[in-house]
């Protein structure tokens, strides 16, 4: 996973909560605060690609701003 990639994922609200959720049970574990930083690492490394797998299989989240599935909608906001 390449640094932009972490960078778009960590700007899904759903990813957020599960590191925030992930920081507190390996921090629960370590007796200690573990940081944001070192669990989203952790998190990235360990659950991001199963966690796309089945929260994004069907998302273009990383492939850029979304068409319309009606073309006759794309082709009146060019008109405008």
């Amino acid at each position: 996973m390449t640094e932009i990639d972490k960078k778009e994922l960590l700007k899904n609200r759903k990813v957020v909560e599960e590191i925030n959720r992930h920081l507190w049970i390996e921090s629960e574990k370590a007796g200690t605060d573990i940081s944001f930083e070192v669990a989203s690492e952790d998190w990235l490394k360990r659950f991001s690609k199963a966690w796309m797998d089945y929260h994004m299989q069907d998302s273009d989240a990383f492939k850029g701003p979304r068409a319309s599935k009606n073309p006759r909608k794309d082709s009146t906001k060019a008109k405008r």
